[in-house]
């Protein structure tokens, strides 16, 4: 430290706050926290504790090959051995982009010191030619008009300009603002932190309030073990329903609960869905609103101060107290924007869990988030063996393919993809979206980004390469989807099916060596969070303090 230019008296007898950054060059979400992390460490240094920054890796949605899903667990060991072989006291959690919300929880709730989490903040609403955009909906409508020839490619261009306008994470209810979201309502936050955008001079408040409040954890013990009980994360689940979150927050959710040591299933999220509606009117659930619109309507306390019947407000969070104190005095302002629990923009959850012989083990669909007519569907399947069979067909003119068909993506999933790519919103046929066509059913084993929507059909269990029934399905099959029933079907014999499946054969390898290697053969499936097998809490007996070196 004195080679550094410290002082031994600057951090003699006080906590030594390690600061776990996920910034980079790459990660244009996470921008503001190259100046960010010194807003935090002043409020270290005001309650008496002694800042140190740790980088971890980064992982921004948008440029990591092939999906930043295949580092999730690398970023929660990394930061799981960051804080055990450290001398730090207690931690500030500095993520938000998709994975670096989980990661960070992940690998903190292992180690066991202190921690809290610092959400990067939505960016501001887009704008282009009046309209307002959001991010990654948007796009996804706007390509769709591109490709139709609605849209000029100067056009394009002038969009993806001002869908963009500031730093800070996708500003729709993509899995970023849902998992930051989930770790606020979870106790990881200082209450209603997730909710502040990146660019408001609130989120450089909140970032010292957290540096203070980190070295009073300290003092208090504050650990994840403490706050992140099972109720904690029941609360969660049902908020995630009425936020409309990303069907990422189930694989999210599993895994962090599972590293918590409790026993979260996906039926827990089908009964918090069958009771706890969508009141959150933000895209894409919604039509109208993003989340600065959601701050300004009360935010995560306002949206969480409506649902107190569905919460266990005796649940504590990184303030110290507990929910029923921390909601005191929460509003909401605009009810359109955060609706009243009698006025809600879909009835049940946003999530349904579907099982049946094509998924064994459960998948997921967004129903708030697709056109109705889809929600009790039974057509032939289209058939696509992998992304790059799908990339290389999906515009061809001579296309064999219906509004009526199924769309079918298989090898995509945990092994498959690998990492559970989000290619689960398989585009329209081109000669379709000329029609006119704009949503169908489509399945797969992958993900879907969190500000995707249609009816798409995800997180396929078990996946198809480790053969799962998707690997069966031929083109021309009829699967049936009822989603009030929870079903999905496959219309094919028990027989034919088994008939198939002696014919399969196994797929080559995705590594032979590297992170990769190991990520193959120890994942775990969707339906079981896709954590590695040695990583989940059962798996041994805690990792005791290392001896000092």
């Amino acid at each position: 430290m004195n080679q550094i230019g410290y002082d031994v008296d600057e951090f003699r007898g006080k906590p030594i706050i390690g600061i776990i950054n996920t910034w980079s060059d790459f990660a244009q979400c996470h921008a503001h926290f190259k100046t960010r992390v010194d807003d935090v460490k002043r409020g270290v240094l005001q309650a008496g504790g002694f800042p140190v920054e740790l980088p971890a890796i980064s992982l921004s949605e948008s440029t990591v090959k092939p999906t930043t899903m295949l580092y999730r667990n690398f970023l929660a060991m990394e930061t799981e051995e960051l804080i055990r072989s450290q001398p730090v006291d207690g931690v500030v959690l500095m993520g938000g982009c998709d994975k670096t919300t989980p990661g960070l929880v992940l690998g903190a709730t292992s180690a066991g010191v202190p921690a809290i989490f610092v959400p990067a903040g939505p960016m501001l609403r887009g704008n282009w030619h009046g309209k307002v955009l959001g991010s990654g909906s948007d796009a996804f409508k706007y390509w769709d008009e591109r490709r139709a020839g609605n849209i000029s490619s100067k056009d394009w261009g002038e969009m993806e300009v001002g869908i963009a306008r500031s730093y800070g994470v996708c500003m729709t209810m993509g899995t970023a603002s849902t998992m930051t979201g989930l770790a606020d309502v979870l106790g990881l936050c200082l209450p209603g932190a997730s909710s502040i955008p990146a660019a408001d001079s609130n989120h450089v408040r909140m970032c010292s309030a957290a540096g203070r409040r980190a070295v009073e954890m300290v003092w208090e013990d504050l650990t994840p073990t403490r706050i992140l009980t099972l109720p904690a994360f029941k609360n969660a689940i049902a908020v995630a329903m009425a936020m409309g979150c990303s069907t990422n927050a189930v694989v999210h959710i599993l895994a962090m609960a599972r590293r918590a040591g409790h026993k979260i299933g996906l039926e827990d999220f089908d009964a918090a869905s069958r009771k706890v509606p969508v009141i959150a009117n933000v895209r894409p659930s919604g039509d109208t609103y993003l989340m600065e619109d959601f701050y300004y309507a009360g935010g995560m306390l306002g949206l969480m101060s409506r649902l107190k019947d569905f919460l266990d407000l005796s649940q504590i969070n990184a303030s110290g107290e507990n929910w029923e104190t921390s909601l005191q005095g929460a509003q909401v302002y605009n009810d359109d924007v955060i609706r009243p629990l009698d006025n809600a923009i879909y009835q049940e959850g946003a999530l349904a869990l579907l099982k049946g012989n094509l998924a064994p083990d459960g998948c997921v669909i967004k129903p708030s988030a697709c056109e109705p007519r889809f929600l009790k569907h039974t057509g032939p399947a289209l058939v696509f063996d992998s992304y790059e069979d799908l990339k290389a067909n999906i515009n061809r003119d001579d296309l064999d393919v219906t509004a009526d068909h199924v769309l079918v993506l298989r090898n995509a999933g945990p092994q498959g993809g690998p990492g559970m790519p989000e290619w689960g919103m398989l585009p329209i046929p081109t000669k379709l979206v000329k029609q006119g066509v704009r949503d169908m059913v489509r399945i797969s084993d992958a993900r879907m980004s969190g500000t995707s929507y249609g009816a798409c059909i995800l997180h396929v269990a078990p996946e198809s390469y480790v053969g799962g029934p998707l690997a069966l399905v031929r083109t021309g099959d009829l699967i049936a989807l009822d989603v009030a029933a929870r079903t999905i079907t496959l219309e094919v014999s028990d027989t034919e099916l088994a008939q198939r499946r002696a014919a399969l054969k196994p797929p080559s390898p995705r590594f032979e060596r590297g992170y990769g290697w190991m990520f193959s053969r120890h994942i775990k499936q969707a339906n079981e969070g896709c954590d590695f097998d040695f990583l989940e809490t059962e798996f041994g007996a805690p990792v005791a303090e290392p001896a000092i070196n």
